[in-house]
């Protein structure tokens, strides 16, 4: 049997194991080395399954992240080698003797590591949240809920939120190319010059549709009897393989090496 991109995607119970990875890596807060680790080993997956230009796109940011954190530290080291002592208030105080470039350069550093930090350490989730949503289908999200013996209240709702988010980024696409059409706001970058129309003829229609889209998806869900009690079938086949639990060992080691600092 030829290998295919579907054969290489992990069972769904291991995509919300990386994913349990993913935020555990944010609540401790490991250190930089650990988190590239980690990211470079949730990537992997997503090139797997065939998803290139997310997994490009998705490493391009966190790389350029990792870089701009890495000059920002750089330049506060710099900074408070020079006597200010690397902070804002001692950059703002020492500009008059030090020059106002390395003032400025200084605290540029200090903002580009703040944001920096504050963006990269989202990554991971939305890598694993990336990979699991887009190579997961409905049926194979619900067929791994039952059998991990989830209460129906719980699945039922995290397959309308599922189905959500695809529903309104389509919704998206039609306003835009309606607004296209009609000469409002053309262009890739007309959204950010003009604010007010982006609220007006995007915002609005969105947060309007989605209470309809949400109402609509909870209806269909138990149109198909998903809310009747009592056992369910499925005829979606998932099966946890030695490759999902070896990855799966693969990705906590080197978390439990970071948590302990030992890596």
């Amino acid at each position: 049997m030829p290998v295919t991109a579907a054969s290489r995607r992990l069972d769904p119970r291991a995509k919300l194991y990386l994913l349990l990875l993913a935020n555990l890596l944010l609540f401790f807060h490991v250190d930089t080395r650990g988190e590239a680790i980690m990211v470079a080993l949730f990537l992997l997956p997503l090139f797997a399954a065939g998803r290139w230009k997310n997994g490009l796109r998705l490493a391009v940011l966190y790389f350029a992240l990792l870089g701009l954190g890495l000059w920002s530290d750089a330049v506060t080291l710099d900074g408070a080698g020079g006597g200010s002592g690397g902070s804002l208030i001692g950059m703002m105080d020492g500009g008059a003797n030090d020059g106002g470039a390395a003032t400025f350069a200084v605290t540029a550093g200090h903002v580009a590591g703040l944001l920096s930090v504050g963006i990269r350490m989202m990554m991971p989730c939305l890598i694993t949240g990336a990979y699991a949503f887009t190579t997961t289908s409905i049926s194979e999200f619900v067929c791994a809920m039952r059998r991990m013996h989830v209460p129906e209240a719980i699945v039922i709702p995290c397959m309308v939120v599922i189905r959500f988010f695809p529903t309104i980024v389509h919704d998206y696409r039609q306003i835009r190319n309606a607004m296209a059409l009609r000469g409002i706001a053309a262009g890739r970058f007309a959204l950010v010059r003009h604010p007010v129309q982006s609220l007006e003829f995007i915002l609005v229609p969105l947060l309007m549709n989605a209470t309809i889209v949400s109402r609509d998806l909870s209806v269909a869900a138990l149109t198909k009897g998903l809310g009747i009690a009592g056992e369910h079938t499925c005829m979606t086949v998932i099966r946890m393989s030695w490759f999902d639990w070896a990855f799966m060992a693969v990705c906590t080691v080197p978390l439990a090496l970071a948590i302990g600092g030992v890596l």
